[in-house]
């Protein structure tokens, strides 16, 4: 948008957006909010000049593998589909894919419905990732989990635990087939 643009959508002269440029005159209050609502953007944007302040820029998406649905709950299969999910580009990854989740034992910090941006790992060592989202392989069967390793007497154990504390965590033993696939690295839908 030029001057003349947007001072016409703002309501102002193209003279004075050229004054303010150069700093010659500064913007009032109602000014910037009538700048901002032209530009579509918030009044905060407008008069910032801290340093580390965000200029706006336009967002540019990818899009990202969503491999189907997992239950963040007992493991169980998925659907595979051929669906992908818009990413923004600051955000991706040539290893990264997205999951729908299909089951309430992450709420509150992930709901059912959610898409979020998994970096491929696969075989990650549970160690390496302890506390966070993983994408796992139980028996062969899918889930969403925070990853744990705790060690017993009778050796390491991996739990796998919902963030809902009315889903009980599951324990695997070093027999059980078991691996990680992936480690949740961001939320990036929500429906509201």
């Amino acid at each position: 948008m030029n001057q003349v643009a947007l001072a016409r959508a703002a309501g102002v002269t193209q003279g004075y957006l050229s004054a303010v440029e150069t700093g010659r005159r500064h913007l009032g209050g109602a000014t910037v909010k009538r700048l901002a609502d032209a530009l579509d953007l918030p009044p905060a944007v407008i008069i910032g000049r801290a340093a580390g302040h965000d200029n706006p820029q336009l967002y540019e998406a990818t899009d990202v593998p969503l491999f189907g649905s997992i239950p963040a709950g007992p493991p169980s299969e998925t659907q595979e589909t051929a669906e992908t999910w818009p990413v923004l580009k600051h955000l991706w990854s040539p290893d990264y894919y997205c999951l729908r989740l299909t089951f309430d034992s992450m709420e509150p910090t992930l709901k059912p419905g959610d898409i979020v941006l998994v970096h491929y790992r696969p075989d990650v060592e549970p160690l390496h990732v302890q506390g966070k989202i993983c994408a796992c392989l139980v028996e062969g069967q899918p889930t969403l989990k925070r990853v744990s390793v705790e060690h017993t007497d009778s050796g390491d154990m991996i739990i796998l635990r919902g963030d809902n504390p009315n889903v009980p965590p599951l324990a695997l033993d070093l027999s059980q087939d078991f691996s990680i696939q992936g480690v949740v690295v961001k939320l990036v839908s929500r429906e509201l």
